[in-house]
This record gives C-alpha cells, structure tokens and sequence, in this order.
C-alpha cells in the first residue's frame, strides 16, 4: 500500500506519479508585472545613500555623528541671523561662498565619517555583485554613489546658506544683494560637494576597512592644506606674492577659495588677503573641474579592476 503524503498543501491540486509519489501544485507562478529597469534602480541606490549619509534607515547610533555636524554647521549662521536682527546691522559678518570655508574642518569630518561607510563596507563584505543582480551596471552603481555623496555635503552645506539668507531678510537686508550674493554662495558649495565627494569615495574606494578609510580621507584633506598654508606663509614674508596665488592649485579647500574669491565675491584665507589674479582664477576653476572628472573616472577604473 503506498504510504500517506507526510505534507500537507492548502487547497493545492495533487496528481499520482508512478511509484506512489504525490506531485503537489503550490502554484508558482511568473512574475507578470512591470519591469521598472535600470532608471529605478539607479534611483533606489542613490536615494539609499543619501539617505544613509544621515543615518536614516539605520540604527539611532549611526545618526548621531552627521546630526551633530549637521547642527555644528547651521548653528554660526544662527548666531549670524540673531545678531544681524538685533543690531540691525547692514550687512552680514561672513559672505555666503565664504562661510563653508570658514567650517572646512567640520566638512572633511562629515566626508571622512560618511564616504567610507558609503563605498567600504560594500568592498569588505563582496555585497557589490548583490546590486549586479539588478539590472544596474558599473557606471550607473559609481553615479549614484558620487551624486548621492555630493547631494549630502550639498545638504551640509547648502542648509547654513538658506539660514543666512532667511535672517538677512529678516533684518531687511537689500533683496538683490543677498539674493546675489546667496546664488553665489551656492555656486560655491555645489563646486565644494562635488570636489570633496570625489576625493573622498576615491580614497575610500581604495581600501576596505572603514578605519583607514577615515584616516585617510582627514589626512588628503587636512596634510595637503597645512602644506599650502605653510609655503604661502613662506612666499608672501619673501615677497613673492604671486607665488602665494599659485600655490592654492595643491589643496582641495584652496582650490575653492580661489574660485570664490575670484569669480564669487568673495575674499581670499591666503596670506594677508592675496587672491589670485583673473587668469590664476580661470586656472583654478579648470583645475577643480579636472579633479572632479579625474575622480570619477578613478572610481570607473577601480570598480573595473574588482570585477564589476
């Protein structure tokens, strides 16, 4: 006698199979809907880390760190608007394409915080080919990284602008002049992002454990930088004050303020104020657009050699 099925299936259709076998219908199907394709996919990676760059969508430990940046970069231009208001000053105490360089140092600890955990941890635990299972290819996983990295520093820096702005309003400060001069600001920090997100996922692209990832990132940012500061220091006590122009071209934060302080009304961190002149400006600008592509393309070329 053939022995009784030992599963049981809800309301399925069974059919006998030669040797007392039951075959049970559980009703698979294929799937018949949309196929929303790369275009969806490309999105859902970059708005996951946007998201993530702020913790959101992670443990409550994980959102500590980029709120309390956060909150460090928009608490001097609260101060700003408040003290604007009261004393009815006409005008504020810090340009709008100045200010992210006057708070780089919180900015490279938010970069060096969050582009490790944004590229790193995807190298260290080989998840990559997960998001390969997707109809999503290597350029459309590197640009959603870059642009959801420069849309966070974009938030970090752009947020102070618009506080800036709402208070100089508010203290009745001229209309056109600020919307001026917050436009400039802008331009600034979108220049700013861009720059500092491909610098940061290229660093961090290169190695897999977060730890030396975020040294990494603070050492690009910050060695390069006090290099630049000391030789210009240098330069302008010899005289040469040309020079102390030149030598912006070899740090990221330099590299900014010589675009703003040439094309975005704003005044130079160089040495006894010395900007560079319109054709250094031209240079700095072509350099930081150069920086950026060459960052991209670096990120192509590294998830190209892991196999991507």
């Amino acid at each position: 006698m053939s022995p009784e099925p030992t599963t049981s299936a809800p309301a399925t259709s069974a059919s006998a199979a030669p040797g007392g076998a039951y075959i049970h219908n559980i009703g698979y199907r294929h799937y018949d809907g949309p196929r929303l394709g790369r275009a969806y996919a490309r999105r859902s990676l970059f708005s996951q880390s946007l998201r993530g760059s702020y913790g959101l969508g992670r443990s409550a430990k994980s959102k500590v760190l980029p709120m309390l940046l956060f909150a460090v970069m928009c608490l001097p231009a609260a101060i700003m608007v408040a003290v604007a208001v009261v004393t009815k000053t006409g005008s504020l105490p810090v340009s709008y394409s100045r200010y992210a360089v006057y708070l780089q140092a919180v900015i490279g600890l938010y970069l060096a915080s969050q582009a490790p955990q944004s590229v790193s941890r995807d190298l260290r635990f080989k998840s990559i080919p997960l998001y390969f299972s997707r109809p999503i290819e290597r350029s459309d996983y590197v640009a959603s990284k870059f642009a959801a990295m420069a849309g966070a520093l974009l938030i970090l820096t752009g947020a102070p602008l618009l506080v800036l702005y709402a208070g100089a309003l508010l203290a009745e400060l001229d209309f056109a002049d600020q919307t001026k001069g917050l436009a400039q600001g802008l331009v600034a920090v979108v220049l700013l992002s861009l720059l500092f997100a491909g610098i940061g996922l290229v660093v961090s692209a290169v190695t897999p454990r977060r730890g030396f990832g975020v040294a990494a990132v603070i050492a690009v940012l910050t060695i390069p930088y006090g290099a630049v500061s000391a030789v210009q220091s240098i330069a302008f006590a010899q005289g040469n004050e040309a020079v102390v122009g030149w030598l912006g071209l070899f740090s990221p934060i330099t590299l900014i303020d010589g675009v703003q302080a040439t094309f975005l009304g704003g005044t130079s961190s160089f040495p006894n104020g010395v900007e560079p002149s319109i054709g250094a400006g031209f240079v700095y600008l072509l350099v930081t657009l150069a920086v950026i592509v060459g960052c991209y393309a670096l990120l192509m070329r590294r998830y190209r050699k892991a196999g991507l």
